[in-house]
């Protein structure tokens, strides 16, 4: 059994510590609109226009979630100067996150992700469809010495790196071995989460891959517990990395570690799912706030799987706070150790 009130203390340790979150920051644009008519133009739904909405993503999103568990995130990425990235780094100044790690490029597209979703005011609102506006593929040698710059100074303080990479090129192969080498001197945990190219970053202390992104990086099917147990630990081996913590949706979690057990978590209150958008950066969140405090990696994962069930319960880009996240361990009574 984990315990309640150890996990509320881990909880409560969250402030104070300070995270610095590298990797691609992405604005989060949502257009909100009411059904009116099929076009004559098209066999396609018109949308009267009813609002729209702006929320960080990426590498922010992970960052936000960060500071609203109650720690202290200091994003280090880039953005372009462009009405994106305004509204970005607004939205950061909203929640209270520091700015220090921004490095401003003129000539960059801050990417950002526009979802259209219609529905009335009373009603559920459901995408309808979503256009991605991405920069060019990798960072100017400039661009990466003022990250690398920017590294050395704020990592003095931290007590752990958490790494967001969505494939635009910020977290470059030398910004990667700054984190690790930064790490490695301050003995502090370094937790990935990579969307397209997890096996470049070998040497983390803790991976944070989906199910299916587990299947591509090992080329098969996984169709129960033994078999992904089985490649999990392949995927341990392969990234040279202490702990791996899998997401699979409505079946919880999976936490491999190198030198202990495989642990299955189910998954954390109703699998009613309102939106998964944003889930996987709440769940390395948690998980590297919590190995940050000193969290055993059991109960990191625990905490990161009920973070993941409150906040898939919330719409579009979401966060989660200390007093939610007590409250749901509260109401759990002793949390069931698999």
């Amino acid at each position: 059994m984990f315990s309640t009130k150890r996990l509320i203390s881990a909880v409560a340790r969250f402030a104070g510590t300070r995270v610095i979150v590298v990797g691609d920051l992405i604005t989060d644009e949502y257009l909100y609109g009411k059904p009116a008519r099929i076009s004559r133009e098209a066999p396609v739904l018109i949308l009267r226009f009813a609002g729209r909405e702006v929320r960080l993503g990426g590498a922010a999103n992970a960052a936000h979630n960060v500071q609203a568990l109650g720690a202290t995130a200091v994003p280090v990425g880039v953005l372009g100067r462009d009405r994106a990235g305004d509204e970005a780094a607004q939205l950061l100044r909203q929640a209270g996150i520091a700015e220090d790690g921004l490095v401003w490029v003129p000539e960059r597209l801050t990417p950002i992700k526009t979802r259209i979703l219609a529905g009335g005011e009373s009603s559920t609102r459901h995408q309808v469809v979503r256009l991605d506006r991405e920069p060019e593929t990798g960072i100017a040698p400039d661009v990466e010495d003022s990250i690398i710059t920017r590294l050395r100074s704020l990592a003095v303080t931290a007590d752990a790196f958490l790494i967001s990479d969505y494939g635009y090129g910020t977290v470059t192969p030398r910004v990667f071995e700054m984190v690790l080498a930064l790490a490695g001197a301050r003995g502090i945990p370094v937790a990935v989460d990579s969307r397209y190219d997890l096996p470049r970053f070998r040497g983390a202390t803790a991976a944070t891959p989906n199910e299916p992104e587990v299947e591509a990086l090992i080329g098969e099917e996984l169709s129960d517990e033994p078999s992904l147990e089985k490649a999990g630990r392949a995927v341990l081996e392969r990234l040279d990395t202490r702990l791996l913590l899998v997401t699979r949706g409505s079946r919880g979690m999976a936490l491999f570690e190198r030198e202990g057990p495989a642990t299955f978590l189910p998954i954390h209150g109703s699998d009613e799912i309102a939106d998964v958008t944003g889930a996987g950066d709440t769940v390395i969140s948690a998980f590297t706030v919590a190995l940050a405090v000193g969290a055993p990696p059991g109960e990191a994962a625990w905490l990161a799987n009920v973070a993941g069930g409150i906040v898939v319960m919330k719409r579009g880009t979401a966060t989660v706070t200390p007093r939610e996240l007590a409250e749901s361990l509260g109401a759990d009574g002793p949390a069931r150790q698999p």
